[in-house]
C-alpha cells in the first residue's frame, strides 16, 4: 500500500502513530461518547481528532488503554482496528447502542454479543459468509463478569449485525422488503437478542489480524416488545454499558497480568 504520510508513521485516517495508543482499546461509534468513556480512565487526554474518529489515551491499572470513536457501520469500524493494530493495539471492546430484538431483551439492559449475524457487507471483504463472526473468549468472559460486578441486567448471546439503520426500523418500504422481513422472523426465531451495525465485521477482521475483540451494547429499546404491545421503556443514558466495558477492560488487564 501507497504512504499517503510521506514516511511519518501517522496513520492516514486516525491521524495516531504507535505511541498514541494502547494495547488495549475501546470502540464508540459516536465521537461525542469518547470523553464520557475517558472520564472513567486515569490521566485521559486527546491524541487526534480526524473524521469520524476521536482518540484519547489514559491508563487503568497502570496499563496504558485508548478510546477512539468509529462512526456508524463496519467499514469506518474496520479501518480503525486495521490502523490501530498497526500502532500496537491488539484487545479492542466495542461499546455501543442496539436495538432488542428477542422479548426479554428491554431498554436499559446491557447486551453482551458472543457472535454476530452477518448481514452487512464489509466481512464479506475479509472471509467467506460461511466463516462465523464470533467474539473472543477472554473478551466475553471478562464483559460478562464486569456486567455482574457493577449490578446489570444483561444478556448474552448472538446479535443481528446489519448496514441499514432505515432497513430494521421501516423494512416494508424498501424494494427488498420480501428478504428483510423473512430474515429478521428468521432472526427471532433463531433467539437474537439484538440488533447494530458493527460487530460482524469487528469480529471477522480480528479473526483476519489475529487480536481479541468484543462487544457490549446498552438497548435503547425493542421494536418487537412495542409491536406486540408490551411494555417498552426506552432510554438515550449509555453510561451503564460504558461502566461495563471499562470494567470489562480492567478485568482483561488483571487477567492478563495473572
Amino acid at each position: 500500500m501507497s504512504d499517503y504520510m510521506n514516511g511519518t508513521g501517522v496513520q492516514y485516517h486516525l491521524h495516531i502513530k504507535e505511541s498514541d495508543v494502547g494495547r488495549y482499546v475501546i470502540l464508540p461509534g459516536d465521537p461525542k461518547r469518547v470523553p464520557l468513556i475517558a472520564q472513567y480512565l486515569d490521566d485521559a487526554h486527546p491524541v487526534a481528532d480526524n473524521r469520524e474518529y476521536v482518540t484519547y489515551t489514559g491508563t487503568l491499572e497502570g496499563e496504558k488503554v485508548s478510546v477512539t470513536s468509529t462512526g456508524i457501520g463496519g467499514p469506518s469500524a474496520s479501518i480503525a482496528m486495521e490502523e490501530l493494530y498497526k500502532c500496537g493495539s491488539d484487545t479492542f471492546i466495542r461499546m455501543g447502542t442496539c436495538g432488542g430484538i428477542a422479548l426479554e431483551v428491554v431498554g436499559g439492559d446491557v447486551v453482551i454479543a458472543t457472535g454476530a449475524v452477518r448481514m452487512e457487507g464489509t466481512s464479506r471483504e475479509y472471509a467467506p459468509i460461511e466463516f462465523p463472526a464470533v467474539a473472543h473468549f477472554d473478551v466475553v468472559t471478562a464483559l460478562v463478569q464486569a456486567a455482574r460486578q457493577l449490578g446489570n441486567r444483561s444478556h448474552t448471546g448472538v446479535v443481528q449485525c446489519k448496514d441499514s439503520f432505515y432497513g430494521q426500523h421501516d423494512p416494508s418500504v424498501m424494494p427488498v422488503s420480501y428478504e428483510l422481513i423473512n430474515k429478521w422472523e428468521a432472526w427471532k426465531r433463531l433467539g437474537v437478542l439484538a440488533s447494530e451495525m458493527e460487530s460482524a465485521a469487528l469480529f471477522v477482521v480480528a479473526a483476519h489480524l489475529g487480536v481479541r475483540c468484543g462487544s457490549a451494547f446498552f438497548v435503547v429499546g425493542n421494536q418487537e416488545r412495542e409491536l406486540l404491545g408490551m411494555d417498552n421503556p426506552k432510554f438515550h443514558d449509555t453510561d451503564s454499558a460504558i461502566k461495563v466495558a471499562v470494567q470489562g477492560v480492567r478485568n482483561l488487564i488483571l487477567s492478563d497480568r495473572a
